[in-house]
């Protein structure tokens, strides 16, 4: 039993990695901030290398629902509550800006982009108070919102706020395009090197598991930061949400705009291609009782509304939410003004990760514009204090329970797990991870090398996954993504 995936590999032509190579940028993570950082360095006549430590689009940019707006549930809502109204002015201009480089990028490349309405809609009360909020935060923004009761679709909904055309991209199509015009101006792209350091010195040095590379500066462009420098994982809070590609749903039934709801469990709607996309679900890293559930109720809430529909594909995705709800991005404290980041997009990657690069590259030409300076010099309110804290308040609670329910479940000698199922247990008075995937079966210590949590059985996508912050390991141990650079230790070797 093999974990789904979102799609068969496309090949996208990369680089070898040349230890001991200088460049005047390194980007470590080929999403679409690495990538579009990389790009704009690259026009500038920068050298440039962006390293990724799996495969392009293969986390986050590739299993994207790759909806392209301004509008994006009640996230301006969040960010008003949390902050102050010139951030959210801030925030929907660089969104503003990031969605029209990208219209004009996708032109100019040939890159296949729908033009469709965006709606945030609600199912109760409750949510429709928030979607009455986001339209007033969002048109004191300046933003073109309208209200309606009017959703073609086949569920119930008491109201929505519309912004008339935004966009859907085929993510990989533009992770593709962005790689080879990196490489088309003088750059470099290298798959498979996994970067396990930073040394701010002169030049800086990045470390991978194949060598090293120097620079001028490191832009650190993954999910969560790989550097402790600053603590951004501990303001960081991991999340996960579902999605599925569904197949023989009559044309006439599909979606012709995108949808996403405000009420809990979440729920995200639109059509690609003659599919029908539908995701939510969202829930903490590791901390689920059963993905494999949270997919089944996705699936018979589609068949519900979509009788017809065939699932054909699940996938998944990891974002990282800020206290604020307004990324990170710039110098990275103790880095010598030679390493930056940029991480904590929300949920509203497509555009915010295209602002966060744009930042980027301006905090090293050094020319930022005002909504920029705003971000930058935003003030973190009681309000965004008291969600990080709390945030870190879950994470001791997770720390306390996952330890405990290690040590209170031992391992019967020479237990194996079914095929597919992962356990947590104790052996020798340690936490282990044992599972049995294609007829495998593999020990490891259960605890995390970022900062010892306990990990917890994915049981839909057959990984190991930590619910502190985030980080996530295949089932022989290897890392997949989060602020870990170490794999899970094997026992059995």
């Amino acid at each position: 039993m093999t974990p789904p995936r979102l799609d068969t590999v496309r090949s996208i032509p990369t680089d070898e990695f040349e230890p001991l190579a200088t460049y005047d940028d390194v980007i470590v993570g080929g999403g679409l901030t690495g990538l579009v950082t990389a790009l704009l360095f690259a026009r500038r006549g920068h050298t440039v290398a962006v390293l990724e430590a799996g495969h392009i689009g293969g986390l986050v940019a590739g299993s994207s629902a790759a909806m392209v707006s301004v509008l994006q549930g009640a996230q301006l809502q969040k960010i008003h509550r949390r902050t102050y109204q010139g951030v959210v002015d801030a925030s929907v201009q660089g969104n503003r800006e990031a969605f029209d480089w990208l219209i004009d990028y996708a032109d100019e490349a040939g890159v296949d982009l729908e033009r469709r309405d965006a709606f945030t809609f609600a199912t109760t009360r409750r949510g429709l108070a928030r979607v009455d909020g986001e339209y007033l935060v969002g048109r004191a923004a300046g933003l073109d919102l309208v209200k309606t009761v009017d959703l073609d679709v086949p569920f119930a909904t008491i109201g929505a706020v519309q912004l008339r055309d935004q966009a859907q991209v085929d993510p990989l199509e533009l992770l593709a395009a962005l790689t080879a015009d990196v490489r088309a101006f003088g750059g470099v792209v290298v798959e498979n090197v996994r970067v396990t350091g930073v040394h701010a010195g002169d030049p800086a040095t990045t470390h991978t598991e194949l060598g090293e590379v120097r620079s001028e500066r490191v832009h650190l462009t993954t999910g969560a930061p790989i550097l402790d420098r600053g603590l951004y994982f501990a303001k960081l809070s991991p999340r996960r949400s579902l999605g599925l590609v569904l197949s023989d749903v009559p044309e006439n039934d599909l979606p012709e705009a995108m949808y996403t709801s405000v009420d809990d469990p979440g729920r995200s709607v639109r059509s690609h291609r003659g599919q029908l996309l539908v995701a939510g679900n969202e829930h903490g890293v590791g901390r689920a009782a059963s993905e494999a559930v949270l997919a089944r109720d996705l699936h018979d809430w589609a068949g519900m509304h979509w009788p017809t529909a065939r699932m054909r594909r699940v996938w998944s995705g990891q974002d990282y939410a800020t206290p604020h709800g307004v990324p990170f991005v710039g110098y990275l404290p103790r880095g010598r003004g030679r390493i930056y980041l940029a991480t904590g997009y929300d949920s509203w990657g497509m555009t915010n990760a295209i602002s966060a690069a744009r930042m980027l590259v301006s905090d090293v030409v050094g020319d930022n514009s005002d909504w920029m300076k705003t971000i930058h010099h935003r003030v973190t309110t009681p309000v965004a204090i008291g969600a990080g804290l709390g945030e870190n308040l879950a994470v001791a609670w997770w720390f306390a329970r996952s330890w405990t329910r290690a040590l209170t479940n031992p391992l019967q000698p020479g237990e194996t797990p079914p095929e597919g199922r992962g356990r947590v247990g104790s052996e020798a008075l340690a936490p282990v991870a044992r599972s049995t995937v294609d007829g495998e079966t593999c020990s490891l210590s259960a605890v995390c090398p970022h900062l010892g949590g306990v990990v917890a059985w994915n049981d839909q996508e057959l990984t190991w996954d930590c619910p502190l912050h985030g980080s996530r390991f295949r089932p022989d141990g290897t890392v997949i993504e989060g602020p870990t650079t170490r794999g899970l230790r094997r026992r059995d070797a």
